[in-house]
């Protein structure tokens, strides 16, 4: 079985692209869904929880970052870098999340969760 560099090497915005393409992707497929159950316009509110790594660094990482720009229909590999910067000065700065680009949810401010990271 051949394999292609570019599937061993993801394309990402930064600083970890480990910690963003993933989420990304997950939250674009998240509203992909909802688009084709036919149910995106009666989402009021939508709840991300990070867990391990992306728990613990995620916002260092840009995994906060990522998962906003994939809600908002934003795919790794096709978003504009130089153009990232201004996409979520947009959605922070209107309080307000276009899923998939085509429906408006409110964005509220992250609440920390203080649940002990690890095993326990």
């Amino acid at each position: 079985m051949a394999v292609s560099v570019l599937e061993i090497f993801k394309v990402g915005i930064g600083p970890s692209s480990s910690h963003t393409v993933g989420p990304m992707r997950a939250a674009r497929m998240f509203t992909l869904a909802l688009a084709e159950q036919g149910v995106m316009t009666s989402v009021t509110r939508v709840l991300s929880e990070m867990f391990g790594s992306l728990g613990a660094t995620g916002k260092g990482h840009g995994t906060d970052s990522a998962v906003l720009l994939g809600l908002s229909g934003h795919e790794p590999d096709t978003v504009d870098v130089d153009q990232v910067p201004a996409i979520l000065e947009g959605i922070r700065g209107s309080s307000s999340l276009l899923l998939q680009g085509a429906h408006r949810i409110a964005l509220e401010p992250p609440r920390l969760s203080r649940r002990p990271i690890g095993l326990s």
